[in-house]
């Protein structure tokens, strides 16, 4: 198995983008392997690694299906309904706290 290319941050050849880059073009890998590795070094720790992937080997990104989009209407409101006054926070509940901010704040009865 041959090693990846490896390039020095901002310094990657046309032709390669990440999967953020990848996602903003429309596209996905589409099932290919990471092409290539982007480092940027930090000082005493272990470089930052970004892979790589081929654009012209990415495919299109596939459409948003009716049951795709009921499914994730479905996990965003689970998200956003509170566990403990069962009510639609309006935002999605940080899972530190897993409650509402106003549950959290209401002081316990002992």
């Amino acid at each position: 198995m041959a090693a990846l290319p490896v390039y020095r941050w901002r310094l990657a050849p046309d032709g390669y983008a990440t999967r953020r880059q990848l996602r903003s073009l429309g596209l996905r890998p589409g099932g290919q392997d990471v092409a290539a590795q982007l480092e940027r070094p930090r000082r005493r720790r272990e470089p930052l690694v970004a892979h790589l992937y081929r654009v012209d080997r990415a495919k299109p990104v596939r459409p948003m299906t009716p049951g795709r989009a009921e499914a994730l209407a479905k996990a965003m409101a689970a998200r956003r309904t509170c566990p403990v006054c069962e009510r639609d926070a309006g935002y999605c509940i940080p899972p530190s706290l897993g409650m509402c901010v106003p549950c959290h704040d209401q002081p316990v009865a002992a």
